[in-house]
């Protein structure tokens, strides 16, 4: 699983980026200033089940904080977009060229509105937020439709039937890229009604399944960033207004990003994606510092219920995506040979079975597959059981 972070320059795009893996990128207050992809791991929470044993997981990848766990979830922040960037304007094609393989996008919207479509500063509230959501669909789509009429003359020309079947395989074929499936695909022929032969599709057709297939491949959730900035909940509730197709979570990049450095330096004790946190030490605190943190906890933590961060990263996942988190163990011994508790947590997508999960963990694993059990209620489990969040699954197999 990856997830790509986009939006245009100078929306807070590596700021959030950094505060979901701390990562140590450029952050600055100009345009263009992520110029190569920036890549690092952000974690999903989810609780820590071995707390149900009287037990504190080990995590072999990730970790643990209190009752919850963290787990890895591949991150991708690209350079930033501007409009026309399907033409190669800015350092657009770059940008779009980078997202190929990024299974959602979390779309960072200056919802402040003081920075104009090209990045550069404005008076807050001067610019309409809603534009950067239109101009990325568009960018999106356009992206899509440029890849899709690749040799589209001599491709349609190929389809001498016009059963779905030809046409779905040879453009999966042509957009496998972009991880567009023949399901996909006939879905989107059948929501457009795209009944006529290839040939006959018009450019409009071309875009609207352009645009389809984008939707389906590359779902968005928006990180309405800069929530901190007086009068951006304004903005906040109009764009959810205009855009009620959306997950659009209200956020303060900045103030996460804070709380978690705070943390780092054991400062705070804070839990990403909580509505609080508690001093260690006050003498080590600036007052500058502590200006902040009382800042972040007046007009962020109590007002937003948390700065949107960690949520929009477990949205984006367990409802959009929706994977579940699935953890291999034992019914007679959650540790494994090195004592460690339930070392492991796999994100599976939805609808997987056990005989998927054990392929997950090793393909010799899938194919000696006896059988699966549930180590909490000690059922015995078949091939083809359909997991659930937070299932924790021992595999039996051939010996």
């Amino acid at each position: 699983m990856l997830i790509g972070v986009v939006g245009k320059p100078n929306s807070g795009k590596s700021t959030f980026f950094k505060a979901l893996t701390l990562a140590e990128v450029e952050i600055g207050n100009r345009p263009f200033v992520t110029i190569k992809p920036n890549t690092g791991v952000g974690y999903v929470k989810t609780d820590d089940v071995a707390q149900e044993f009287n037990k504190l997981s080990n995590p072999r990848d990730g970790f643990v904080l209190e009752k919850y766990r963290f787990v890895p979830v591949q991150i991708l922040d690209v350079a930033g977009l501007v409009p026309g960037a399907h033409e190669g304007k800015g350092l657009g094609l770059a940008f779009l060229n980078d997202l190929n393989q990024a299974d959602l996008l979390i779309h960072i919207v200056d919802v402040s509105g003081s920075t104009n479509e090209t990045g550069s500063p404005v008076k807050p509230l001067s610019y309409n937020p809603a534009n950067d959501i239109k101009f990325l669909e568009k960018e999106l789509d356009y992206w899509f439709l440029s890849i899709l009429k690749k040799g589209w003359t001599s491709f349609s020309r190929s389809l001498v039937s016009q059963e779905n079947q030809n046409i779905k395989k040879a453009l999966a074929k042509q957009l496998s890229g972009l991880k567009v499936t023949e399901d996909i695909i006939e879905e989107a022929i059948k929501n457009l009604k795209l009944v006529h032969h290839p040939l006959q599709w018009s450019e409009e057709d071309l875009l609207n399944l352009s645009s389809e297939l984008r939707k389906k491949t590359k779902p968005i959730i928006i990180a309405a960033n800069k929530i901190d900035i007086e009068g951006s909940k304004y903005n906040l509730d109009k764009l959810k207004q205009e855009f009620s197709d959306y997950i659009i979570i209200p956020c303060s990049a900045e103030s996460e990003l804070a709380l978690r450095e705070a943390a780092k330096h054991n400062l705070i004790k804070y839990i990403p994606g909580e509505n609080k946190f508690n001093i260690i030490n006050d003498n080590k605190l600036t007052d500058q510092q502590k200006k902040a943190l009382n800042f972040i906890r007046e007009k962020i933590l109590k007002e937003f219920n948390s700065t949107g961060i960690q949520e929009i990263l477990d949205l984006a996942v367990f409802k959009l995506l929706k994977y579940i988190a699935v953890f291999p163990g034992g019914v007679n011994k959650l540790e494994d040979s090195e004592g460690r508790v339930l070392p492991d947590c796999f994100l599976m997508p939805e609808n997987s079975t056990a005989l998927d999960f054990a392929y997950k963990l090793h393909s010799e694993i899938g194919k000696k597959f006896i059988r699966a059990i549930d180590v909490r209620t000690k059922r015995v489990l078949g091939k083809e059981y359909k997991l659930k969040n937070k299932d924790i699954i021992e595999i039996i197999i051939k010996k």
